[in-house]
């Protein structure tokens, strides 16, 4: 080939180089300029094409780059004489790729491969692009190709890797795993092996088949030796064995791991369940799960006798005391928490005895009760506790806080634990509030009179006692849900701002003022909050959720579109690069993680998060252009008129989504995205999340059914405008037939399957709206779902246009229908400064989405009414034709009338909120804080807080970081920053409202 002789693409290297070192250094127009001439001195040469579609692809010129790089490929099939290397064909991929015509850059490689048949380098190019494509078959049959001409290890692995995939991944049969183990065999009996990865995938593979028996005498035998630390050799044969249920040999090779590494706690849970004979954690792991540990949630060992399990479980003791001897009372956290869990396995089997798995929780926790994971260490073992037992644990805790060496980062570290595990148990919401008040007033002294601990810290490091506050806050926030009196949340609030004043850096307080801020309606603070957390790449996925919902009903657009620009440009990005990551496992020869890349790929695929982004994404485009008919129809134009969202729609009941969000960084009152206890009544320790798993689940129930309604929308809205934009007079002929029953008829289809979510039959929807819009029935009745009810009485209209089976009234039906809920919703809110948890986010979507589809269906029938602006010329013709365009007429402007009065009552209510002095309403929030009550109420906490670090700069050291922070703290700036963020949602509001009412008065002026 030309590049072994130093000359890529048969071009000297010395005239190439200069143009990548142009590209490298990001000098595109200096490279075009290089690439140019090279160009004229090799006019029909493919990589000095490649080179230059590269550097138009970088400057953005991608049209420009593909044509150039289709004349390239047609000159490498077309004329025999020009010579194909890996370094022009691998140029032409990288630019295929980035315009997403992958299958060009692959159709070059299978040419060149049948060009010549055995070039090494061509076929693994061709691997390559197999690899980018996730085609499973085509990559196995590519590296058995390779493996026969050259014999190495490393493509029959590649070929195997194809085949487990093929199974795990796609829809191949699971013998194809035999014919993966035949290469194997066959490879091993002519070569062995010599690689551990090569061994690990040859044991997975036996796993995948249940040849338990196999894969332990490959590892007993010489094949073994290349695993060569001999603990991570142990836990394969130890999983394997258990996998094949010989538990009693299993439990000698965990006791060997567990005598090498005591503080394997992972260890002792595969140990304990053979030693109990409890196959249930291995029977149920997924095959592809094998390599990740497992979870004891339950266990099922109650095939032994109450005598075998009394003595399984002594023999269990003696190894753990063993343990702690050897380890001299070292600072291993293991085998203490082995006592507390064969305590846990006892009561599982019906011998329970509180007190002593109290006694073994306390002495680990006099052990290591300083530490920042006790608490998350006892917590699975202090919710066995019944009610009392655990009232009785957390008062032998207090008994017991003080260490005996009296060090006062344990002290403080101690009392912190005793403080969570009376959260985690339910303790504060037995409390009154009297003795909340003064317990949080107990945890900011312990607070205050710590800091001085943290003065030669680095500004991101945890300082002693931060979780304090959190815990005050906690506090706060449920006084605030028993009384419903604002200044508890506003203490709340300020206490975390004070906290991060101190410490910039600690992200539990930023994710509880997110949250407060967002109940509170203050999304520009919350917005900012999160952006803080400066997250980035794969935490886009599992953090998001914190902010993304509640920025779906604001009127923050602008940071909306960053929000889910960033994160869709993440996930998109991702998928392009995951095959990069796969290919480059593949020839670092780390083939497990080629398995664990692409089911995490695909696990990304499935993400509601994910799919409701995109479709989130789409609605918001058209919600920021519905005042604009023609603009609306050019976005779904481009989007397929939300055909691919239909599809969508489709797949989503028959797909299995995951759900990636960690819940558990989720404040106590909002455990789930759709959930918030603070919008309810008080209803104390029943409603902690943590013992409420089943909201979780019916949270992700609820989500697939919103991507399914969701998706529906964008096709809905298409064909809404495409029913309004026929006139009578175009569509009905004077007969009275229709001459196009399409767009009605899926239109229909659709609102039918809309109402299924909502829990009706297409006609029994249509009689309750009427029901509702005429005060037949309450307005609650549509209470529930409002926004989906609206949307489908707007689209529903839009359908009536066009159909035979019309009815004259819905028009007024909308427009009495919107005013209702407008007038109510409106009446309903209070001041937004002092009403947290108003239902303005319900209003902002009633404006921005039923609204604005109404109004999209108005300008359709102006723009076919009155084309141009012009005034329609005079019909002559029947007169039940003539009356039907008179109504038709009389409907638009009744409906401009109706809605521009909502609009405009939601906009005089937007000034009167707006107008009223920043002084006055700052003045709200601090003196909801006022301490004038010595007996209690909000602001006591937050001032003894403020008064005691003021008397203490004085007389302590606390280093200039915070005591420098502490000077510039000031809460009233705070709530003047509040009261600016409440004024920033509230103009954007009715920015929105105000550009909807000069569109509407707009249309008014063409009738």
């Amino acid at each position: 080939m030309a590049s072994k002789f130093g000359l890529p693409g048969g071009i000297p290297e010395r005239r190439v180089r200069p143009i990548w070192d142009a590209i490298d250094s990001r000098q595109f127009k200096n490279a075009l300029k290089l690439s140019t001439s090279l160009l004229s001195k090799h006019p029909n040469t493919p990589y000095a094409l490649a080179l230059k579609a590269l550097i138009l692809e970088r400057m953005g010129k991608s049209e420009e780059a593909l044509s150039i790089c289709l004349n390239a490929k047609e000159l490498l099939h077309a004329n025999t004489s020009v010579l194909i290397d890996d370094l022009t064909l691998s140029t032409l991929q990288i630019v295929f790729q980035r315009l997403d015509h992958l299958d060009k850059a692959t159709s070059c490689y299978e040419f060149a491969c049948t060009k010549f048949p055995n070039n090494l380098e061509l076929m693994m190019g061709l691997f390559n692009c197999y690899v980018r494509e996730y085609s499973f078959v085509k990559q196995q049959q590519i590296a058995i190709k390779m493996y026969k001409i050259v014999g190495e290890e490393r493509f029959l692995l590649w070929a195997v890797c194809s085949i487990q995939l093929q199974v795990l991944c796609g829809k191949g049969d699971g013998k194809l795993l035999l014919l993966a183990e035949g290469l194997l065999k066959k490879h091993i009996t002519s070569h062995s092996l010599h690689e551990p990865e090569a061994l690990t995938v040859y044991i997975s593979l036996l796993e995948q088949q249940s040849k338990f028996k196999d894969a332990l005498e490959v590892l007993c035998g010489n094949l073994g030796s290349l695993i060569m630390i001999e603990v991570d050799r142990l836990r394969v044969k130890g999983r394997v064995l258990a996998r094949a249920g010989d538990y009693a040999a299993a439990v000698d090779v965990f006791q060997k791991i567990l005598e090498l590494c005591p503080d394997d706690w992972e260890c002792f849970l595969d140990y304990l369940g053979c030693l109990l004979e409890d196959g249930s954690c291995w029977s149920n792991v997924p095959i592809s799960d094998l390599r990740y540990p497992r979870k004891y949630l339950d266990s099922n060992f109650s095939h032994l006798t109450e005598e075998s399990f009394d003595s399984r479980i002594s023999t269990a003791t003696v190894l753990v005391q063993k343990l702690l001897e050897e380890a001299n009372e070292g600072s291993i956290r293991g085998p203490r928490l082995a006592l507390i869990e064969i305590e846990r396995r006892k009561s599982l089997f019906g011998k329970e005895n509180d007190d002593k798995l109290i006694e073994t929780i306390m002495e680990y926790f006099l052990r290591f009760g300083h530490l920042a994971s006790c608490t998350s260490d006892v917590e699975p073992f202090v919710q066995m506790l019944s009610p009392g037992k655990k009232a009785e644990f957390v008062k032998t805790l207090t008994e017991n806080m003080e260490p005996i060496v009296a060090v006062p980062k344990e002290v403080l570290g101690r009392s912190i634990t005793v403080f969570k595990i009376q959260e985690l148990v339910g303790s504060f919401f037995n409390l009154p509030t009297d003795d909340l008040e003064l317990l949080a007033l107990q945890m900011v002294e312990l607070y205050y009179k710590n800091l001085p601990l943290s003065k030669e810290l680095d500004p991101q490091e945890n300082m002693p006692g931060e979780e304090l506050l959190t815990l005050v806050s906690n506090i706060l926030v449920q006084l605030f849900w028993r009384t419903k009196n604002f200044g508890y949340l506003v203490e709340a609030t300020m206490i975390l701002e004070f906290g991060l004043s101190v410490r910039r850096f600690v992200w539990q307080y930023k994710i509880m003022l997110l949250h407060l801020y967002s109940h509170w309606g203050v999304l520009p603070l919350a917005y900012q909050w999160y952006k803080s957390l400066d997250v980035k790449n794969i935490l886009l996925e599992t953090v998001s959720h914190h902010i993304l919902p509640q920025m779906l009903l604001s009127p923050l657009w602008i940071d909306l579109n960053d929000l889910l620009s960033n994160y869709l440009k993440f996930m998109d990005d991702h998928f392009r690069e995951s095959a990069d990551l796969t290919f480059l496992a593949y020839r670092h020869r780390n083939y497990s993680k080629v398995i664990e890349f692409i089911q995490f790929k695909e696990r990304l695929q499935g993400s509601s998060q994910y799919l409701s982004a995109k479709i989130e994404a789409l609605i918001l485009q058209l919600k920021q252009h519905s005042d604009n008919v023609e603009e609306e129809e050019r976005i779904l134009e481009n989007l397929k008129f939300g055909i691919d969202f239909l599809e969508l729609s489709n797949e989503i009941g028959s797909k299995t989504l995951t759900f990636n969000e960690d819940l558990q960084s989720r404040p106590w009152w909002t455990p789930t995205f759709d959930k918030n206890y603070l919008l309810g009544p008080f209803q104390g320790v029943s409603h902690c999340p943590k013992e409420n798993m089943h909201q979780i689940n019916q949270a992700q129930v609820n989500m697939q059914k919103t991507l399914e309604k969701r998706s529906l929308l964008p096709r809905m809205i298409y064909l809404s405008i495409r029913c309004a934009s026929s006139s009578i007079k175009e569509n009905i002929e004077a007969n009275g037939s229709i001459v196009d029953t399409r767009t009605p008829s899926e239109l229909k289809a659709l609102l039918d399957r809309y109402t299924k979510f909502l829990g009706f039959h297409f006609q029994d929807a249509i009689e309750l709206v009427v029901e509702v819009s005429s005060g037949k029935k309450p307005l609650e009745a549509l209470r529930s779902d409002l926004i989906d009810w609206v949307n489908f009485a707007v689209l529903m209209n839009a359908w009536n246009l066009n159909s035979n089976e019309s009815r004259q009234d819905i028009w007024s039906m909308v427009n009495s229908l919107i005013e209702k809920y407008i007038v109510d919703e409106i009446s309903s809110l209070g001041s937004v400064i002092s009403s947290p948890g108003s239902n303005l986010p319900t209003l902002i979507q009633l404006v921005t989405e039923p609204l604005a589809w109404h109004s999209l269906i108005i300008q359709a029938c102006v723009r076919t009414s009155f084309p141009s602006g012009k005034k329609k010329k005079k019909v002559v013709g029947p007169s039940e034709q003539s009356n039907n365009n008179a109504n038709f007429s009389q409907g638009i402007r009744d409906s401009i009338e109706s809605l521009t009065r909502s609009i405009e009552k939601v906009a005089e209510w937007l000034r009167e909120e707006i107008g009223k002095p920043e002084d006055e309403n700052v003045e709200v929030i601090v003196s909801s804080i006022d301490t004038k009550d010595q007996n209690g109420g909000p602001g006591k906490v937050l001032k003894v807080l403020e008064t005691n670090i003021s008397l203490m700069m004085g007389d302590v050291d606390l280093g200039d970081q915070i005591s420098g922070a502490l000077k510039l703290w000031n809460h009233v700036e705070v709530a003047r920053r509040i009261v600016n963020g409440h004024h920033t949602v509230l103009s954007e509001f009715l920015r929105i409202c105000e550009l909807k009412v000069q569109t509407l008065r707009a249309l008014k002026s063409q009738l």
